[in-house]
Order: structure tokens, then C-alpha cells, then sequence
């Protein structure tokens, strides 16, 4: 309890500090004047946290701010950069989803097609029941987190699918879970007909903008990665998984992870049909609790409180089953929503949101991970600064 006071105090300190900060912040926002906001949220995380490294951007009204921290690797003490790349986790589903939207904007596909029109194997599986939204949006019937130790390769992972049994109705129950969108990104490349790493890499990438993003980190780049750092302290980094590319396998900078967030905010600056593709994933296809559920993303009305914030990102969220609540028609699209994801891998931690009516976009990247519930008070605490000064600059 004692340590949770002190944790609680020192978040309240880091919100009154942010409150200060954000009200002396020039119009112009130029990193300069940024610097004593993001100081003043990263720095005490860091410590309490034992965090090596972070990398820090933000997006206000299209201009991008960066801030570095730390280091990407305490054995040969290399400071974090630009250039540093980070492993993001879950939010590689971010780009999974954009890339199953984009098949369907294209035409190759449709979310409400069963899974099997895509897999001859799944030919009187459970499979041809379970639409491609719903493995999309975690409601494909209680697919578990991770898959079972004993299938968690690429060659034995289509047996795994041929013998699982639902537990759910497909579409009743949401269960967060690695192999329902890992499956629904393959079965998105199988449509497309590339193998889902060349089209991630080759054709996503690129055209949103994104020059510094692998799924495989090239040899010319592994002086970029990060060092990732597990609970114990010790040096790790992410290994071989089933659907491991389409479910968490990602490697950025913080510059490229914003880069997708601002074309998450102005879709429109992107070639056809990618803005269709992108507000394919904005869309809200039903809620649970006080979370909307889009593709990839998840949504919520802002402003906000905290306390609903750490709600959608808790760990009931994401071990437990949630009866869904199907919007029809799907919600569109919100300006006045923010949008999130976290990640992790076991060395590192992530977490992206912006809020298109705002403008305002922020990514988080360490070389730890650490508990989501820490991201969320110190992005909620900036998001609020960087509102509330924007609010400001507007009076006359």
C-alpha cells in the first residue's frame, strides 16, 4: 500500500508539473518549448520504472515534435536517437488491420466473408461460421491470448486452427488474442496473394511514408535496434512465434510510428484506396464496457477520464472474456474520438493514440516492458497538457 501511495503521488506531482508547463507553452509548440512538458512526465516513469530508453513523439496540428531518452543499450551505453528501433508489440496489429482494409478497399476481400473462402484446409472447420471481421476484432469464439506452447510455429499452426473449439457463438464474446488477428492478417495476404511480410513491408510501409519499419531488421540496421530489457534486467529481444509478423513482430522509430499517426489523422494526403482503408479501421463494429472495438484501434468518446482509460487498457480487458455489443450499422467514423493500442514484447513496451479533432497524436516507446497502466496515466497527463494548451492559444 505504501508503494502504491507513493506511486499515486508522484503521478499527481508529474499532473500538477504538466498543468504548469502546458500553460507557459508558446503557440508555435517548437520542441523547445515541448521539452519541459515531456521532461516532466518521461523522466520520473523512467526512474520509477527502470527504464533504459525511451523515445518520445508527438503530432500537433501536423507538426511532429521528438524527444529522446536514455539509452538503447546499456552495455555499449548508446544513447537512444532517431534512428533508434524499437520493437512495438501488439501495435504491429495496428498495421495488420490497415493491411486487411486495404484488402478490402481493394476489392479482394470482404470483412463479413467466412475465413475458410480464404483456406480450402478450413472446409468444414468451425472456420466456416467465423466471418473475417470478427477474427479481425477478437470475437471469433474465445481464441486464446497466445497460442499453446506445442503450436506455436509457422509449420504446425494451421493444425492448431483445424482442431480448436470454440467456446463462444462467433461474434458473442471478445477475447483479446494473438492467433484470431495473426489468422486474419494471413488470410488478408492470401487475398492479396503475396506473403504477408513482402506486403507489409514492400507495400504498406512505403506507401504511408514509413522508410524505417521491418518486420526482419536488415543487417545494414542492427545497429539501430534497441537493446530490450526483460522484468529481471537482462538483455532480450523477440523471438520466432506463429503469425509472430502479423500479430507483434514490428521494429520502428518513434519518426516512423508518427508518421503513421499523422496519416491516421489526414487520410486524404494518402494514395487511393488507403484513406477508404484507414477509416475501414476507425470504424466502431461494437463496444464492450466503455471501449468501442474498431479494426486494430480501439475507440473511445473524448474527452475522457483517466479512470475509463485504464479501464479499456487493463489486464481484465485483455485476459477475460466481454459480451459484445454489435453496432447496425457499424459506427462510423469520429472526430471527437481517441484511438489507442498498446504493445509489448518481453523487452519492450509501446502505446500510440491521437484524436483526429484535436490533431494531436503521441507515441511512446521503451526499451522495457512496463505495466500499460503507467503509459496511460503519463499519455493521458500530456494528451490533457497538449489539449488544454491548444485550447489556450485559441483565446484572444
Amino acid at each position: 500500500m505504501h508503494n502504491k501511495n507513493l506511486a499515486l503521488s508522484g503521478f499527481f506531482a508529474v499532473s500538477l508539473l504538466l498543468s504548469g508547463a502546458s500553460a507557459c507553452l508558446a503557440a508555435s509548440q517548437p520542441d523547445s518549448a515541448l521539452k519541459p512538458l515531456v521532461d516532466a512526465a518521461i523522466r520520473p516513469l523512467m526512474q520509477q520504472q527502470d527504464i533504459a530508453g525511451m523515445a518520445v513523439a508527438i503530432t500537433i496540428k501536423g507538426q511532429p515534435h521528438y524527444f529522446n531518452y536514455g539509452l538503447a543499450s546499456k552495455e555499449e551505453q548508446k544513447a537512444v536517437d532517431a534512428d533508434t528501433l524499437f520493437e512495438v508489440g501488439s501495435v504491429s496489429k495496428l498495421f495488420t488491420a490497415t493491411l486487411g482494409a486495404y484488402a478490402q478497399a481493394s476489392g479482394k476481400l470482404s470483412l463479413d466473408d467466412p475465413a475458410s473462402r480464404y483456406l480450402p484446409a478450413f472446409k468444414g472447420s468451425p472456420f466456416e461460421h467465423i466471418s473475417l471481421l470478427q477474427l479481425g476484432t477478437y470475437s471469433a469464439g474465445g481464441l486464446p491470448l497466445q497460442f499453446p506452447e506445442q503450436w506455436d510455429s509457422q509449420d504446425k499452426m494451421l493444425g492448431y486452427y483445424q482442431g480448436w473449439k470454440p467456446a463462444f457463438a462467433p461474434g458473442a464474446q471478445r477475447l483479446y488474442s494473438n492467433p484470431s488477428i495473426g489468422l486474419f492478417g494471413y488470410l488478408a495476404a492470401q487475398s492479396l496473394g503475396q506473403p504477408f511480410e513482402q506486403l507489409i513491408e514492400q507495400k504498406l510501409f512505403p506507401q504511408l511514408g514509413l522508410q524505417h519499419s521491418y518486420i526482419q531488421v536488415p543487417k545494414s540496421q542492427m545497429g539501430n535496434y534497441s537493446q530490450g530489457y526483460g522484468k529481471d534486467g537482462k538483455p532480450v529481444r523477440l523471438g520466432p512465434g506463429a503469425l509472430d509478423a502479423e500479430a507483434y513482430g514490428v521494429k520502428t522509430t518513434a519518426a516512423d510510428l508518427l508518421r503513421f499517426v499523422q496519416a491516421n489523422l489526414k487520410p486524404e494526403s494518402l494514395p487511393q484506396p488507403w484513406p477508404q482503408a484507414i477509416a475501414i479501421t476507425h470504424t466502431g463494429y461494437y463496444q464492450v464496457e466503455g471501449m468501442t472495438q474498431g479494426l486494430g484501434w480501439e475507440l473511445y468518446p473524448y474527452p475522457l477520464s483517466l479512470d475509463a482509460l485504464l479501464a479499456g487498457n487493463s489486464s481484465q480487458m485483455a485476459f477475460e472474456p466481454h459480451p459484445t455489443r454489435w453496432f447496425t450499422p457499424p459506427q462510423a467514423p469520429r472526430a471527437n474520438t481517441l484511438l489507442n493500442k498498446t504493445g509489448s514484447t518481453n523487452g519492450f513496451g509501446a502505446y500510440v493514440l491521437f484524436v483526429p479533432g484535436k490533431d494531436i497524436g503521441l507515441v511512446l516507446l521503451a526499451n522495457k516492458n512496463y505495466p500499460n497502466a503507467e503509459r496511460v496515466k503519463v499519455a493521458h497527463a500530456l494528451l490533457k497538457a497538449l489539449d488544454d494548451q491548444a485550447g489556450a492559444a485559441k483565446q484572444p
